[in-house]
């Protein structure tokens, strides 16, 4: 089990690396392709266009992993996201990026698939652990792809895409060698072979024990996106941060967050049990936000990293509750509703909290902070319940 792991973490931690690479060329590389100066709405469709795909097709491919086997998919996706990182290398056109952009999303499907891996293979009481872990591999890989990225495209703007393919061609390597099936079964227990994207989050709504936990993951998952979205726009309208200074803070949080996920995710779920894991999650990152939107001092939002990052705890702990509720034969399914619905706020999210931003920076910057706060309000009938969750 520990060598499975092993890959299945080194193939996280691969994966977001690749995905990191091109992040910071995606503006210039729109422009010099696109041939103008002005992204307009091009960048915001660009970045979207990849969570609209993951969410339609993270439950197809998390479904048909329960069928055939976690092993052919993961590869199958694998392969795709290599091809695609070289198709994106030399595409001529915006047209062709966008198409480019769109297979990603669809191939992309490596953390669900992972994250139904882990759990073939994990115990019940430790996959809160397990998945703290894996979520650290994708933060650790997800702040060392950005600064190679950014190094390669210096020398060519094109240079991250060719780099990600080849890192993902490793991956698939290291894959098709190394790593065994997880699924015991001959998979007629799991889903029939379906394109309905929707069939899955279908399938979701019938356990009524789900239903709690997926509105309470649905919301953390959009107010994550209040960070992601406005801190460094925050950061240099209240603090008159540099960009060494945010991406310094930037860092910093990803330092933190590893640490807090592969460390401490997963003994406070099994000393304290994964509900109360959860509460802590919520009331270090709510405590974050109130204190982060009135903070008045730059250096006090760096004092706030390790409770931002505590509050990380939670999403774990609330995976594996989820994880706990379905049958083993439907693991890849609900790992795939669970990043559908990740994705979904990945979408969403940043739309409204930025609309909200620029409406309120210029009397009280701080006030998507604490409307991320507010709505962890809506989670605690939930998480107060004993008998619910």
């Amino acid at each position: 089990m520990k060598k499975a792991l092993a890959v299945i973490f080194a193939t996280v931690t691969l994966d977001a690396v690749g995905i990191g690479l091109t992040m910071p060329i995606i503006p210039r590389l729109l422009r010099d392709v696109g041939h103008t100066s002005a992204l307009g709405w091009r960048f915001g469709a660009f970045l979207a266009l990849y969570a609209l795909m993951q969410f339609f097709f993270s439950p197809i491919l998390g479904a048909w992993s329960d069928r055939i086997g976690r092993r052919p998919v993961l590869l199958l996706s694998l392969a795709g996201s290599a091809v695609d990182y070289l198709f994106m290398a030399l595409a001529p056109s915006l047209t062709l990026l966008f198409v480019g952009r769109a297979i990603s999303g669809i191939t992309g499907a490596s953390m669900s698939v992972a994250s139904a891996y882990v759990a073939d293979i994990t115990p019940e009481d430790q996959r809160a652990r397990r998945f703290g872990q894996l979520s650290a591999c994708f933060g650790v890989g997800f702040i060392a792809g950005p600064v190679i990225g950014g190094l390669l495209g210096e020398v060519w703007v094109r240079a991250p895409f060719l780099a990600a393919a080849v890192l993902n061609g490793l991956n698939l390597i290291l894959a098709l060698f190394v790593l065994r099936e997880s699924r015991t079964g001959d998979g007629a227990g799991g889903a029939p072979l379906s394109f309905n994207p929707l069939r899955p989050l279908r399938w979701a709504l019938t356990f009524p024990a789900l239903l709690p936990l997926l509105g309470v993951y649905v919301l953390l998952g959009l107010i994550g996106e209040v960070g992601g979205t406005i801190w460094v726009m925050y950061g240099e309208d209240k603090f008159a941060w540099k960009p060494l200074t945010i991406g310094v803070s930037l860092a910093g949080f990803g330092l933190f967050h590893a640490l807090a996920q592969a460390f401490v995710s997963g003994p406070i779920s099994e000393r304290w049990g994964e509900r109360r894991a959860l509460l802590v999650g919520v009331a270090a990152d709510s405590t974050a936000y109130v204190l982060i939107a009135l903070a008045t001092q730059g250096w006090m939002a760096f004092v706030l990293l390790p409770i931002f990052c505590l509050g990380g705890i939670g999403a774990p702990a609330l995976q594996s509750l989820l994880s706990g509720k379905v049958g083993e034969d439907h693991q890849g399914r609900l790992q795939g509703v669970l990043t559908s619905m990740t994705s979904l706020a990945s979408i969403a999210g940043p739309l409204l909290i930025s609309t909200v931003y620029f409406a309120s920076r210029a009397t009280f910057p701080g006030l998507v902070w604490l409307g991320g706060a507010a709505l962890y309000l809506l989670c605690l009938p939930v998480l107060l319940r004993r008998h619910a969750i």
